[in-house]
């Protein structure tokens, strides 16, 4: 069961091969024998999860519940969930079980999926390798010698080793995207403002966005189709409706033109990895798309610019977190000072901390106009070449990432090297645009992933692409050995 689809899954549960409760308890088994050697769920809500079960049953036996009904989910553990520890990876938060549940976490629940847990992630969804977690590293199912990704690695390897049907995850410079990639499943970042942001707990407000992690391109339609709502709880959301996207999925991609920027095939792409992405728009060819060469020339300011940017933002966010009114709090503190530097230098891992540091650095008097102010105004660069090339082509494509998995411990003493690992990601989240990575080839065994970047609000379009591609070629069918 573990290796079927959400909608052959679904099919079973109506046809009642098997049921809700039958299914949660396979996925609940393989968490608790296969868990320990990933370390993908930190959080398991077995109890709960057959509860849910149960009333998933009562309504398919009444004939009622949509795609997702009775389906087992994992959650990362950046969404709030209520009465249930949402740590957002950090010891910081390792105390915190919220009083309600995030809009993402309520559509779940509404649509009668089952929760089966929270998967690990990078300590404040700062990261694009699991290794920042204050739960210890997540193992990529296809070498556990090598990083999933981050920073929702969890979610991507818990879905690589079938912990669970499937995942939410969110991206803020590629962390569904790079992780996707690296454990090779498909995920989806949408437009930001398509999914609510409530209750998901804030690194960078302007570019943090929700989405799903599957086995499919078919799978993410679905999933979207569950998370995409208007929520007026979050001032960032955005009332417009949402579309079918299921019913687009087998739509012709003949005439399709696909933009393929040059700077994303240049120095520092390993050759292999672009040989597989070649391989995926050549296939795309014969199905009848059009290839398009195009330029994003602000392109390469979109690292730069992040990193001023968002530790910014999470320099203003995370500034809540002083140990007064709950998380981690510092034992025996001298005064009000001492508590505040004692909990947040005990709380805060040193990625998280870093990042504290440069913002707080860049929003200082004398230092904003010249890199937080400068570095918006090369954000409006870098979305304007988006605006451009949209007026050529209908997608975008190229590599998620310059190389497949590297080695724990390989880039850990060097942060410019790992924020270079989101090097083709972080522009879209700058401009907004929805973003997606699916599978495309292994390279020395390990997955490697092809982007498709669209244009605002067309989640429908790289959905229907990726699916296509997936209908002629079978990479994301495959998964890590040592499975059952």
């Amino acid at each position: 069961m573990h290796n079927m689809s959400i909608a052959e899954l679904g099919l079973g549960l109506r046809s009642k091969t098997f049921s809700s409760r039958e299914l949660t308890e396979h996925f609940l088994r393989r968490i608790a024998t296969l868990n320990p050697r990933y370390n993908a769920v930190i959080t398991v809500t077995e109890e709960s999860a057959l509860a849910s079960a149960e009333r998933s049953d009562e309504q398919l036996r009444n004939g009622a519940g949509g795609d997702l009904c009775g389906i087992p989910v994992l959650h990362k553990d950046i969404f709030c969930t209520r009465n249930v520890r949402t740590s957002c990876g950090s010891k910081m938060l390792d105390n915190f079980i919220p009083p309600y549940d995030a809009t993402v976490v309520e559509n779940f629940a509404d649509a009668g999926a089952v929760m089966l847990g929270k998967t690990n992630m990078d300590e404040f969804a700062m990261g694009s390798s699991n290794e920042t977690s204050f739960y210890g590293p997540v193992k990529n199912p296809w070498d556990i010698t090598r990083v999933p990704g981050g920073s929702s690695g969890g979610s991507a390897a818990a879905v690589a080793a079938r912990l669970g049907a499937a995942a939410t995850a969110t991206d803020t410079g590629g962390s569904i995207r790079q992780p996707a990639a690296l454990c090779g499943v498909s995920g989806l970042k949408p437009t930001y403002g398509r999914v609510s942001r409530w209750g998901m707990i804030a690194f960078a407000s302007s570019l943090d966005q929700a989405g799903p992690i599957a086995k499919s391109a078919e799978d993410c339609a679905i999933l979207l189709q569950c998370m995409a709502s208007y929520d007026p709880r979050d001032s960032t959301s955005v009332e417009r409706a949402v579309p079918d996207y299921r019913a687009t999925l087998n739509d012709s991609v003949a005439g399709v033109k696909i933009g393929i920027p040059k700077e994303y095939f240049s120095d520092g792409l390993d050759p292999s990895v672009e040989a597989a992405v070649m391989d995926s728009l050549a296939a795309l060819r014969e199905l009848g798309a059009e290839l398009v060469d195009i330029s994003l020339p602000n392109s390469h300011l979109s690292v730069p610019a992040y990193y001023v940017i968002a530790p910014a933002e999470a320099s203003a966010n995370l500034s809540r977190f002083d140990g007064v009114r709950y998380g981690h709090r510092c034992d025996n503190p001298v005064d009000l000072e001492d508590m505040y530097r004692r909990s947040r230098a005990e709380g805060f891992g040193e990625e998280v901390q870093r990042r504290i540091l440069i913002g707080s650095y860049c929003l200082s008097a004398g230092y904003y106009d010249a890199y937080y102010r400068k570095a918006q105004q090369v954000r409006q660069l870098i979305r304007q070449d988006f605006v451009n090339a949209f007026e050529q082509v209908d997608i975008i494509m190229g590599p998620t990432c310059p190389s497949p998995a590297f080695k724990f411990g390989a880039k850990g003493d060097d942060p410019v090297a790992m924020y270079l690992e989101d090097i083709y990601t972080i522009a879209t989240n700058l401009a907004g645009l929805p973003g997606m990575s699916v599978p495309c080839g292994l390279v020395d065994g390990n997955p490697a992933g092809i982007q498709l970047i669209g244009n605002y609000f067309d989640e429908a379009s790289l959905l229907n692409v990726a699916h296509r591609l997936q209908q002629a070629t079978d990479w994301h069918k495959l998964q890590p050995g040592g499975l059952d």
